[in-house]
């Protein structure tokens, strides 16, 4: 039984956000874990960090994906199962303006809860609860808003993502392929599958690699699959594959570097909304770079805010030059 989600009317085109959404406790260890590690006892790995701050946060995929197309006026909508301890997390989506129809809350369930704990080098360590995400299967596109400029198929109950990748195809509506942690859940032929017809395949760069063993396909062997293959490279920025052209995205400078958790899922975001908005390759990187760094710069996935004019002129002096207009909506 599922408890009724806030009613928001919105007729629009957008972008329907899938995976978690949860709760993010995250830990700051001032120190290096490979300085705690013996290579020579891994067989008996028993770690213990002290760590320097605890912060709990919204989060998941779902959650990150929306608010972030939602800063860069991009309509949104997420398609996710959490428990009943989400209703605030819910009417705080709905106020940023993302269409929670597709929202469902579980009684008696408790949200997925991610505990990531992050060094001085960046270097992480997660612990993840699904909870309630371990249900989303349930939930189709027809479960969600209407209209769908394109589906981002997050890391999410494993039969979920299997179950919305071969409603896309079938729909013939774009898709982006993002499995990230849950990759090491997935069957060598279901990664198969899950790239072929996607629009965009994405991962770090280990989780491309993955992606590559899995499927047994190099970068190129993907495009022949899906039409864009993106690489996030952290500090080093990212890489755009396409059948014709690869474009490397340098990243944007950081203020201040918090916390990356969450960085990732900003990029998606920002990549998707200005390929949407016909930009090019190399724009659309930028913007997504940009949009990432902002994460970045705070203590939890969706704790950054930006107005148009503050975006604009960062992206002016990060890379140079403007803005392409017209970027917002209304211009």
């Amino acid at each position: 039984m599922f408890l009724a989600t806030a009613q928001v009317a919105f007729d629009a085109a957008m972008v329907l956000c899938t995976g978690s959404i949860a709760y993010d406790y995250i830990l700051t260890f001032k120190g290096r874990f490979k300085e705690h590690i013996l290579l020579d006892k891994t067989h008996i790995l028993n770690l213990s960090f002290l760590v320097d701050d605890l912060q709990k946060r919204r989060g998941g995929v779902a959650g990150n994906y929306a608010y972030n197309l939602a800063l860069l006026g991009y309509p949104s909508a997420v398609l996710a199962t959490a428990g009943t301890d989400a209703a605030e997390y819910r009417d705080w989506l709905a106020a940023q303006g993302v269409d929670c129809r597709g929202l469902r809350l579980l009684e008696g369930e408790l949200s997925a809860t991610g505990f990531t704990t992050t060094d001085m080098d960046d270097n992480q360590l997660t612990g993840y609860y699904g909870g309630a995400m371990w249900r989303a299967a349930m939930l189709g596109l027809d479960d969600g808003p209407p209209q769908a400029d394109a589906v981002i198929i997050g890391p999410n109950d494993p039969g979920a993502m299997k179950r919305l990748v071969g409603e896309c195809r079938e729909r013939g509506v774009r898709f982006v392929f993002d499995p990230a942690h849950q990759l090491p859940m997935m069957k060598a032929e279901d990664v198969m599958d899950s790239a072929d017809g996607a629009w965009i395949v994405i991962g770090n760069d280990y989780e491309l690699e993955l992606i590559q063993q899995r499927t047994q396909r190099d970068v190129q062997g993907l495009l022949e699959l899906s039409q864009i293959v993106v690489t996030t490279l952290g500090r080093h920025g990212s890489r755009i594959n396409t059948r014709t052209e690869s474009v490397d995205i340098p990243p944007a400078p950081a203020v201040r570097e918090e916390d990356p958790t969450g960085a990732g899922d900003a990029y998606r975001a920002g990549l998707v909304a200005a390929l949407l908005r016909g930009l090019d390759l190399q724009s659309a990187g930028r913007v997504a770079s940009l949009a990432a760094t902002y994460a970045v710069e705070h203590i939890g996935t969706i704790e950054h805010r930006y107005t148009r004019e503050d975006f604009a002129a960062r992206y002016r002096d990060s890379f140079e030059s403007d803005l392409p207009e017209p970027f917002w909506p209304d211009e």
